[in-house]
């Protein structure tokens, strides 16, 4: 009995550890994030991108840190993807209902997200881990940089700004579907 709260004990040292804890962190990031992007005022928008920029930093850092101590964790592989959701898809949410992101476009990338969580749940059922692909790497990477060009632009209002903005939400359509294609072409027996 005592070697099983021992375990425990350790089991769970080992999965609160300073990667997980920014992961958690991008987490709370989500809310600050949310609440200064609805504000009607520039400095609002410009903390609403200083919170995005940390939380995506943090996204990069904590995956490596993991890798680098040796510290990848079962709640770290479930924490760190849902982070990446939520600050994401919750303020492209955000920016299309402020009329900054087509829905249509909001609509593919949240498609594209349930599926391929439904097939990571599928894999993982069978004891499988569906990794991150390069592609979905590369598409979560343009999604935070067009975030907070859309979230600056909303500040400095420049045409040239918004031609940038709107090449780079098409780049992000573009891989989003590719990489949903990837996932679920590797994932296609587990479907089948």
């Amino acid at each position: 009995m005592e070697s099983r709260t021992k375990k425990r004990r350790n089991l769970k040292a080992q999965s609160i550890n300073t990667p997980t804890l920014l992961t958690l962190f991008r987490i709370i990031l989500v809310i600050p994030t949310m609440v200064f992007i609805y504000m009607d005022t520039e400095w609002a928008k410009a903390v609403a991108i200083v919170c995005f920029i940390i939380a995506s930093a943090t996204d990069f850092i904590d995956g490596r840190l993991a890798r680098k101590w040796n510290q990848v964790t079962t709640l770290g592989k479930f924490l760190d993807p849902l982070a990446d959701k939520m600050l994401v898809n919750l303020t492209f949410l955000a920016l299309t209902l402020l009329g900054q992101v087509p829905v249509w476009m909001f609509a593919i990338i949240l498609v594209r997200d349930f599926a391929v969580d439904g097939l990571r749940m599928l894999a993982a059922g069978s004891g499988i881990t569906v990794a991150a692909s390069w592609l979905g790497k590369a598409k979560t990477m343009v999604q935070m940089i067009t975030v907070t060009i859309l979230i600056s632009n909303m500040i400095i209002k420049s045409q040239a700004v918004g031609i940038v903005a709107t090449i780079l939400l098409y780049i992000v359509v573009v891989l989003t579907v590719a990489s949903g294609v990837d996932y679920l072409y590797k994932g296609r027996k587990l479907v089948l």
